[in-house]
């Protein structure tokens, strides 16, 4: 299902929200329907931040200074070379989304939501991922919404990724022509 129907300048576009989320799905289907490369931000992550999850502990804003760096690099990479691109980051607060969007034009975020029922049910029914269940209360308690002077879009992630996925295109649409741009 792609609503593609003219070009899209070279965005960058976050994928964000907690774990389970469906980041990593809605983020694919973007991808299929954009043709823009695509980064899963969890591979980005420093061994000893993945060892500290896989053992069950909430990483801290130390632990992910240098993840979020990485990030942000892989962006700025991509501007350089004009391609649009989307990544994956759970980008919970926004001082981690200020240092991920810096010298970076192209970012627009996409925060995914669902209700913590749905959460819960995805993140203790997923198999072959390092999160554990027991770490979605943190990120629920980290989690700061995107401000109003963020540019980006909240999506409810109910269904499947590539109506969630038209569902983030239509609105980042219709952003665009409200910040002004009347680019995508």
């Amino acid at each position: 299902m792609s609503i593609t129907t003219s070009p899209l300048p070279a965005l960058t576009l976050v994928v964000m929200g907690v774990s389970g989320v469906g980041k990593t799905s809605v983020a694919q289907a973007l991808v299929s329907d954009t043709h823009w490369v695509f980064q899963e931000g969890d591979e980005l992550h420093p061994a000893a931040n993945v060892a500290k999850m896989v053992a069950g502990h909430p990483l801290d804003d130390d632990d992910r200074w240098p993840w979020l760096r990485r990030v942000s690099e892989w962006i700025g990479i991509q501007e350089s070379a004009g391609r649009g691109a989307v990544v994956t980051c759970s980008a919970l607060k926004r001082v981690y989304r200020d240092l991920i969007r810096e010298g970076h034009p192209s970012v627009r975020f996409v925060h995914l939501v669902a209700s913590e029922e749905v959460l819960t049910d995805r993140v203790t029914h997923r198999q072959g991922h390092y999160m554990p269940p027991s770490l979605l209360h943190s990120q629920l308690d980290v989690l700061e919404p995107l401000g109003m002077d963020e540019l980006g879009v909240k999506v409810e992630a109910v269904g499947i990724p590539q109506v969630v996925a038209v569902r983030a295109l239509e609105a980042l649409r219709a952003l665009e022509v409200t910040a002004g741009s009347g680019q995508i």
